[in-house]
This record gives C-alpha cells, structure tokens and sequence, in this order.
C-alpha cells in the first residue's frame, strides 16, 4: 500500500484529509506542521501516521510515496526541490510560491525528473466542467465576465501582500485558472486596485479591490472584479459569465452553470437580458444544470490514482501547466504596480 504524508495541518490540510478518510487503498503515514496540535489532529481523525513539527524528518523517517504540500505560497520552494530530488510524486496547493524564478527552477527539476505532480486548482474537475467546455467549443466566446468578491480572510498572513500575493494571487487565481482552462491563454492585461474601503484590519496592505482587462490569444476580451470588501451575500456573487453572440453562460463556481440563447431548457426562472435595441427585458428560459460537488475529491482521487498507477494523463492541473495560471496572475499584481498594460511572458 502506498503511503501518502502531508506537509501543512491547517484549514486546508485538513479540507484533503477529509477526502483521504474515504478511501482504504493507501496508508496515512505522517502529518506535519509548525503547530504540533494540527499534526496531532490530523494523526487522531486518520488514527493511523506519525506527527512531525519537521518536515525532513517526516520524509527521513516515513518515506512516503506521495505528498500533499499545504502551507502558505511564502514558504514555498525548499521543500518542493526536496520532493524532486527524492523523486517523491507532489501535490501543490495553490498559488505554488510568489517568487518566479523559484517556481520556474521547481517546474524545470520536475520535468527533468518526469516526476508526477498536481496543483490544487480544484474547479477543473467540477462535474459542470465538461459542459462548459463545450459550450465554449459549439460558440466562439468574445468576452468573458468574473465578479469574486468576499470577505477578508481570518489568516494573519493574507492581509501582508508580499506574503499572500494579495486576493487576486491567494484566492481569485482560482478563478483566473479557470478562465484560462475554458477560453484558452491570455496575452495582456491592464489590473487597477484600490484600498480606500477595507478599515480596521491588523496589519493590513494589500487592495481592497481590484479590475482587470485581458486580451486574450484567440482575440477575445475579458474582465475581472475581485475584493474582499463584503459585508454580506448581497456584495457580489462568484461567478463567470462567456458571452457568445448567440448565446452565454454563466458560470457559478462548483455550483452551477446557466445557459441562456440555446434551444434546451431544463427550469424556467427570471432573469434579465439586453434585447436588440438595447432595452433590458425579462427572460425566462434557460438550461440549468447543478455540479454534483464532488470536485475537490475527485481532484485529490485523480492525483492519487496516477501515483499508484503511474499514469498521470487524467490529472487536469500539473505543476507545469499551473505555472501558466501564476503567470498570468503575478502579471495582474505586475500592472497595479507599474500602472501600465502588462504582456504575459512566458518561461
């Protein structure tokens, strides 16, 4: 049976523990973090692993087959080197670091070592996937629309921009990724922030909102809103929008898709569209179709699935395609600094 460690007990270690728990075809064998309590959690619920407050010694001792690497993107880059010298298949969460050039050496010693490894952009496996890629291949998609818009996050380190990335790299490239996955890669973008709404919070520079302009390859335009400035679910809803001239979708995140300009119909619901003459009018109907919710497991399954079978073809999101999605991300921070157009460079 292969043995699987992870590095990082936090939220979001233990949101992949709760997958983990699932299954009965590989040992939980260690558990690291700087809190020795989360570690220790993490042994009890598995109720199997050892618990280590350092991650070399977790690899010296357990010699796992695989990895879950869950810790913050400044603490990155060591302990990803380490895995490939030690040819121990990784899974990365996202975003994989924030300085570049250690990411690019990351990418490069992976493909050197033809090592198997994923990126946690789990909204590519969402079951509302499929048809939105398709919708996108029946219907040449012109703009594409996101809002993201939340709260700040309970994190310490999130609110120090130089440690998360800010909003746009710590959480919106989710949505980023996704955007780029459906409608293909960008070439520029053009990112404005602002910080005149976020008050009170410790320690706190990073934007309160931001917007980006993209041009994309394919010639296509899009924008995308992002902040964390909502008081409640009335703010901004999470959701992408591909507008077609004979059709669009809207994209809600690991929950639903909507298709509006299509024969098909599933639910009858109000909405508003803009009629020829510019008028917005009333429609009705539209395809719905629900995701089943199953994305961040089936996201985990298929990375472990390719280290016990050694065939990594179905996993969506390795290291080095995921690498595209922090560039095109970092670009946006880029523009806010430079306050100019940025063209995405590609390593």
């Amino acid at each position: 049976m292969k043995k699987l460690a992870m590095i990082g007990c936090g939220n979001i270690g233990h949101y992949h523990l709760g997958h983990f728990l699932q299954w009965n075809d590989i040992e939980l064998a260690g558990f690291c973090d700087l809190i020795l309590e989360r570690a220790q959690d993490c042994v009890d619920q598995a109720k199997s692993g050892k618990v280590f407050t350092c991650w070399k010694a977790m690899l010296d001792e357990v010699q796992p087959d695989m990895v879950f690497i869950c810790i913050p993107p400044y603490a990155r880059g060591e302990m990803e080197l380490e895995c490939v010298k030690r040819r121990i298949p990784m899974f990365v969460e996202k975003p994989m670091g924030l300085d570049m050039d250690m990411v690019y050496r990351i990418r490069d010693e992976i493909d050197k070592a033809h090592l198997i490894t994923a990126v946690g952009f789990q909204c590519r496996y969402a079951s509302i996937i499929e048809p939105t890629k398709e919708f996108a291949k029946k219907h040449r998609i012109a703009y594409v629309h996101c809002g993201r818009i939340g709260k700040v996050s309970g994190n310490p380190w999130y609110h120090i921009k130089r440690l998360s990335g800010g909003q746009i790299v710590e959480q919106t490239i989710h949505n980023f990724d996704l955007i780029r996955y459906i409608l293909g890669e960008p070439s520029q973008v053009f990112t404005m922030g602002t910080r005149a709404f976020v008050k009170g919070a410790p320690n706190y520079d990073t934007e309160d909102l931001s917007t980006t302009t993209i041009a994309f390859e394919n010639g296509a335009l899009g924008t995308v809103a992002t902040g964390h400035l909502a008081e409640n679910g009335a703010c901004c809803d999470n959701n992408i929008t591909f507008s077609a001239p004979d059709a669009r979708l809207k994209h809600y995140i690991i929950s639903k898709i909507q298709i509006y300009g299509e024969e098909a119909k599933q639910e009858e619901k109000d909405g508003l569209v803009v009629s020829d003459d510019g008028a917005v009018a009333a429609a009705k109907d539209y395809l719905e179709i629900k995701d089943d919710g199953k994305a961040g497991e089936r996201c985990d399954r298929t990375f472990v699935d390719a280290v016990l079978t050694g065939d990594p073809s179905k996993i969506r999101s390795p290291y080095g395609d995921a690498v595209r999605s922090l560039e095109f991300v970092m670009a946006c921070n880029r523009s806010m600094e430079e306050n100019q157009p940025i063209a995405i460079t590609r390593k």
